[in-house]
């Protein structure tokens, strides 16, 4: 995604940033953000796949997933520092880097290209949600899954069936469904 494309190894900006991070290694089913914990951090996939998810009716419903190069944040909760409803678990055994969202603030005052990093991962939120929205009003179920197989190929392969079909807001018998009418195309 944009952090390695943005920082440069050897940089002044890449040095600061390089100690604002810290690694941690997950294991699967591990939850990186509870229910009701605030966000603090965003979470940059180096490895492994996360899913962010929420409860509703009993029904555990997968809000994003995110794959190597790739960031997850509880947008809300990071950005007024309260308690989230959005959880984030590895379904994968995954590699992450926090980033703390206080940290990254005060770095973008003191340095532009931070300033334009933040502001490329604050677009990249807001289209990957908008186009998520507008996918679930707007589009048939076949729509959807076609939109998320262009969108996110690595977790069409790799996460369970039952997440990809509570992420697209739909059984997994319409999702089977939904997928043999596109291998019968």
């Amino acid at each position: 995604m944009l952090l390695p494309s943005l920082l440069k190894s050897g940089d002044q900006v890449y040095q600061k940033v390089i100690k604002q991070l810290y690694q941690k290694m997950l294991l699967l089913n591990l939850l990186i953000t509870l229910l009701l914990e605030e966000g603090r951090h965003f979470h940059y996939v180096e490895s492994g796949m996360l899913r962010q998810y929420y409860y509703k009716n009993g029904h555990d419903i997968t809000e994003h997933f995110s794959c190597e190069d790739d960031l997850v944040f509880c947008i809300i909760s990071l950005f007024r520092q309260e308690p989230t409803r959005l959880m984030i678990e590895a379904i994968e055994p995954t590699v992450v880097y926090d980033i703390p969202y206080t940290g990254l603030q005060e770095l973008f005052v003191s340095y532009s290209s931070i300033a334009q990093l933040y502001k490329k991962i604050l677009e990249w939120g807001l289209m990957v949600s908008q186009n998520k929205a507008d996918s679930w009003r707007f589009e048939t179920a076949k729509e959807r899954y076609k939109r998320f197989l262009k969108d996110f190929p690595e977790a069409a392969k790799r996460a369970p069936i039952s997440h990809i079909a509570s992420y697209l807001l739909m059984t997994p018998e319409t999702l089977s469904r939904v997928r043999a009418e596109i291998f019968q195309e």
